[in-house]
């Protein structure tokens, strides 16, 4: 029992930190690669995914690797649904962005009618409008479950406790979870067939895409057809990761929800698989797009220009000194 007690220990340790390194990692990569630059659409729609990953990461899995450690029930009644909102509000935005990129990778993929490509640039115009809307839209729904439940302890209506390990609340009835239902389970099973929909058209259009140049290779319009093809099989990479976590993640919970005696074994897998695409998704882009490299280059063309400007700025001073016996401030001044 206390080897599989250390071994899920070393798991929840090992899987929140690698989640935060790579989210992290791969938000400075785009703040670095880009500068002052425009972001580009998906790069755009990468980052606010993997700021949401890493709210779901700091309030869920920082948390649950804290008590599997043994700091047990720390957070106070409010503080912990203070964490379970932006838990939410973190899981709701990770799951309609991803939506949005594989929305948004098929109406660039797909070469149909010149309207069609009329209606691609304006797409691409307001993503970022859309996804500041979506940020707010997920912020004012989960608002409505944070209030509503820091009222809901006086009532008579309480049928169960929720025991997450850090913390526990009560307060659960019927008309909170109807509207939950509602408003947050039933649009993210709408965006999870929408990603099924969309990843099937991408595979179709690569398919197409596949059987035409087939004869054409060595064209120039065949090296675009295939740095697309390249971009949209990260794309449903990454949307397949998602699906695959979600799916098991919604199995799991309603088990946990259903289960009124469920075993610790149960709860501890469907943490683990809550937190496995917002943990494993920057990787999948690391791996896809070749962040690390390109950040080594950086960070060697950022030593080597830094080493050279501080050798320059030597040989100016030490030759001043060689050619005057007393300089003055002025002549010997060390330049940057």
């Amino acid at each position: 029992m206390d080897f599989w007690n250390m071994t899920i220990k070393i798991i929840f340790l090992s899987q929140t930190t690698a989640g935060i390194l790579g989210n992290f990692s791969l938000l400075y990569y785009y703040q670095v690669h880009y500068g002052e630059n425009k972001l580009k659409t998906t790069d755009l729609i990468h980052m606010h995914l993997m700021a949401a990953n890493t709210l779901i990461i700091l309030s869920r899995g920082v948390p649950i690797t804290m008590a599997a450690f043994g700091l047990k029930h720390f957070l106070s009644n409010s503080a912990c649904r203070l964490i379970l909102y932006i838990q939410r509000v973190g899981r709701s935005v990770s799951i309609a962005t991803t939506c949005l990129l594989s929305v948004f990778q098929v109406t660039t993929i797909s070469h149909k009618e010149c309207c069609c490509k009329d209606q691609k640039t304006k797409a691409s115009k307001y993503i970022g409008c859309s996804i500041a809307l979506l940020w707010v839209l997920y912020m004012l729904i989960n608002v409505i479950f944070f209030v509503y439940t820091l009222f809901e302890r006086n009532s008579k209506n309480v049928t169960r406790k929720r025991d997450f390990g850090y913390c526990s609340t009560e307060g659960r009835d019927e008309i909170n979870d109807l509207l939950y239902s509602a408003l947050v389970v039933c649009p993210e099973i709408f965006l999870s067939l929408l990603m099924v929909w969309s990843s099937g058209s991408m595979i179709l259009i690569l398919y197409r895409h596949k059987q035409r140049i087939q004869h054409i290779r060595s064209t120039r319009g065949s090296s675009r057809i295939c740095f697309e093809s390249k971009a949209t099989q990260n794309i449903l990479a990454l949307v397949s990761t998602f699906l695959a976590f979600y799916t098991l993640s919604s199995i799991l919970q309603g088990c946990v929800a259903l289960l009124y005696n469920h075993n610790s074994w149960l709860v501890n897998i469907n943490c683990l698989t809550s937190l496995g695409f917002p943990c494993f998704a920057p990787f999948v882009l690391i791996n896809q797009y070749s962040v690390v490299p390109r950040l080594s280059l950086i960070w060697i063309r950022n030593k080597i220009s830094n080493s050279y400007f501080k050798y320059v700025n030597d040989l100016v001073f030490f030759g001043c000194i060689q050619v005057f016996a007393l300089p003055s401030p002025s002549q010997c001044q060390y330049r940057k």
